[in-house]
């Protein structure tokens, strides 16, 4: 019996996917979810420092740091999600990944309150740690974003006959 993946033939007892292209899988996946990162966060920010001048703020990370680390939240989970979706990820996996963005938000958010870190520094520190963060749910579900359990899938399917 042999089955179709993206036009290669695989035989429906042929051996697991190797790790390299598990590994390449993951890889492209975390860029893929960058990409509308940083387009969310580029244009939302383009907006933002505009919207933010227009009302008299010229450092709006700096001057108003909570809405700030809010926005940027916002400005790169909701590109990120709209693109899973797209991609036609299971819903679970979207959300827990779209939950890791507003908790590294809270947490830096925390750290700032205590004085551990300057509140005038949370927003970039935010975009610099949300692509990290998004290692966490992905590396908890490996077999979703290496494309093992995709790959399980097709072979167990049945082929038409």
């Amino acid at each position: 019996m042999t089955t179709t993946i993206r036009d290669e033939a695989v035989s429906a007892d042929a051996a697991p996917v190797s790790l390299p292209r598990r590994a390449g899988h993951f890889v492209q996946h975390f860029f893929e979810m960058c990409v509308p990162m940083c387009i969310g966060f580029a244009l939302g920010d383009l907006l933002y420092f505009w919207l933010a001048g227009l009302a008299g703020y010229s450092e709006p990370f700096s001057e108003l740091p909570v809405l700030s680390t809010t926005l940027v939240t916002v400005f790169m989970t909701a590109p990120m999600a709209a693109w899973m979706r797209y991609r036609r990820m299971p819903r679970g996996a979207i959300i827990e990944m779209s939950a890791t963005m507003p908790v590294v938000a809270a947490v830096l958010l925390a750290l700032g309150w205590i004085g551990a870190l300057p509140m005038d520094s949370l927003a970039l520190l935010e975009h610099g740690l949300m692509m990290p963060a998004m290692l966490v749910p992905m590396l908890a579900r490996r077999d979703l974003y290496t494309g093992a359990s995709q790959m399980q899938a097709r072979r167990s399917a049945p082929t038409p006959g």
